[in-house]
């Protein structure tokens, strides 16, 4: 589901958008930055601790992309598994203070997996009640694709 989206996000935002420029980040325990052809193709192993892929998200953002000449958006998906309490606490913690601040809008999609569903879209909704440049969406199954990147792309500014 998530390369999917994935996949047809890339694909609006290419067609519509001739300037884009990507980057592509993926993480378990550790963040790398990758190419296209990789994203869509790589596996990433359990142990996710999300800060590592903000903090990554964070030092490219700042260092390559002012907001005065950009219009910069994030879009992560995850099953909504992270390394606990402390590392949510620090991912809300980025984002408040380090990332949004940078950003036209930062997209959450969380995936349903049949191992179970994890808790970051709800760490996400308590510790960002209200944030302007956040796009929150849950991704039961591949019938709600759709409506996720409709709630994305038209959240846009």
């Amino acid at each position: 589901i998530v390369r999917i989206e994935s996949f047809w996000i890339d694909a609006w935002l290419r067609t519509h958008y001739p300037g884009l420029e990507t980057r592509y980040i993926v993480h378990d325990a550790e963040a790398h930055e990758v190419n296209r052809e990789q994203f869509f193709t790589i596996r990433e192993s359990g142990g996710t601790m999300i800060s590592s892929a903000y903090t990554l998200l964070r030092d490219v953002v700042v260092r390559e992309y002012s907001p005065e000449e950009w219009n910069v958006y994030a879009f992560q998906f995850s099953d909504g598994e992270n390394w606990g309490d402390e590392d949510n606490a620090r991912c809300v913690d980025l984002l408040k203070d380090e990332i949004l601040p940078h950003l036209n809008l930062f997209c959450y999609g969380q995936v349903s997996s049949h191992y179970g569903d994890g808790d970051y879209l709800k760490v996400l909704e308590k510790g960002l009640p209200g944030a302007e440049n956040v796009a929150l969406s849950k991704i039961e199954n591949k019938d709600a694709i759709y409506d996720s990147i409709r709630e994305f792309l038209g959240k846009g500014r």
